[in-house]
């Protein structure tokens, strides 16, 4: 082997290959974690209403660790994600010195009956709000059809004048609605927007004419509805006094 000059260049050639390349991923680690290259800015941007500076100020102080190479994207997301009011953020890494970081808010659109909210994508989330939201009463996981129902819900009602305040949704998949009057509405399991646009139809002409307090209404019959008025009394019948 020791007089194989062709096989001892080839070996020499390979270990200067191997030291060449260790010293690469040692200059290269070295570069990377060496503190010379910490992140020195933090550009914030989006369109915030719930988050403030000072939460966010908090988390780029406590949650960011390592330098602009070692820094975890998704760690950092993360941690932002932690806010209440954060649906997403968006990092970036800006060089030489920078994270740029884009948080997306959620739109409240409605309350989880007394635990949490949801957004307009019909996402839950947990967050604190003074708002006057309308209230989800359903199911674990039906968050987006109730959603989707709501806003089918608020324009079939709109030639009434009326708004929904509580949309229910049970187990059976049946739906019922009440109104920003208190009134109910029974909708039932089939046709609850078409059966919706029949009540707004004839509410203004018949129904609130009528002299007395309407309490629900169910509009699960083909052809009509039933009305429910507690403070209506039936005239006696013929021939009694």
């Amino acid at each position: 082997m020791w007089d194989n000059h062709r096989l001892l260049r080839s070996l020499a050639n390979l270990l200067l290959g191997a030291a060449t390349l260790m010293l690469l991923y040692a200059g290269g680690f070295w570069l990377t974690h060496a503190p010379v290259f910490p992140v020195k800015k933090i550009r914030i941007q989006g369109d915030m209403n719930r988050v403030t500076a000072e939460q966010l100020k908090f988390i780029a102080e406590h949650e960011l660790s390592g330098t602009f190479f070692t820094l975890d994207i998704d760690k950092t997301r993360a941690a932002f994600g932690k806010l209440p009011w954060v649906r997403d953020a968006q990092v970036r890494r800006r060089w030489p010195d920078a994270l740029d970081i884009t948080v997306e808010e959620h739109a409240a659109l409605a309350r989880w009956g007394e635990n949490g909210l949801v957004n307009t994508r019909g996402e839950r989330f947990d967050a604190a709000s003074d708002a006057k939201l309308p209230v989800f009463y359903g199911p674990a996981g039906a968050e987006k059809d109730m959603t989707a129902m709501l806003t089918q819900m608020r324009q079939a009602l709109q030639p009434s004048g009326l708004a929904p305040r509580e949309l229910w949704l049970s187990s059976r998949r049946a739906w019922k609605v009440v109104l920003d009057n208190q009134l109910q509405l029974e909708l039932g399991r089939n046709d609850a927007v078409a059966r919706a646009e029949r009540f707004a139809t004839y509410w203004k002409s018949e129904l609130a004419r009528l002299p007395y307090h309407i309490e629900y209404v169910d509009l699960r019959y083909p052809n009509g509805f039933a009305v429910r008025m507690p403070d209506y009394k039936a005239p006696p019948a013929k021939g009694h006094k």
